[in-house]
């Protein structure tokens, strides 16, 4: 029961849910064999998760609090989703397609991601964006 606790309190949206008190751009919240949850609190005026695309991994984004736009696609150059995101809403990210989120509102922006198979260390804890690059290495794909 231990570990289906804190994923209940991550589905069931309730005012207890972890992604509003996490206040790092990533931290991971669970780490399994296969999967993996992570908790990110995006800035407000423009902060973002970064232009990227994911090899080798399928990603979920839930939309906790905020207000967020999404672009994606399969090439960089020619994004085929570009519209907002509100909180209850989610986002799913095939393997090999480009995608970003960018904060839209006025607070910051709170999310949490699934990533299958496990794309963070486990532990990772990365306050800014900046330490993200500096922990993790550029986004994938971008050479940032």
């Amino acid at each position: 029961m231990d570990l289906l606790y804190p994923l209940l309190k991550v589905v069931s949206g309730t005012s207890l849910h972890p992604a509003l008190a996490n206040d790092n751009y990533r931290t991971t919240l669970w780490t399994g064999d296969h999967f993996q949850v992570t908790l990110m609190a995006i800035p407000a005026g423009g902060g973002d998760i970064g232009m990227e695309i994911h090899h080798g991994n399928d990603q979920f984004i839930y939309l906790v609090d905020g207000v967020g736009h999404v672009q994606m696609g399969k090439d960089k150059n020619k994004l085929t989703i570009d519209r907002e995101i509100h909180p209850g809403e989610a986002v799913i990210i095939p393997d090999n397609t480009w995608h970003n989120v960018i904060n839209a509102g006025s607070k910051t922006m709170k999310v949490f991601s699934i990533y299958s198979p496990v794309k963070h260390a486990k532990g990772t804890d990365e306050k800014t964006k900046d330490d993200a690059i500096q922990q993790e290495g550029p986004l994938e794909g971008t050479g940032e």
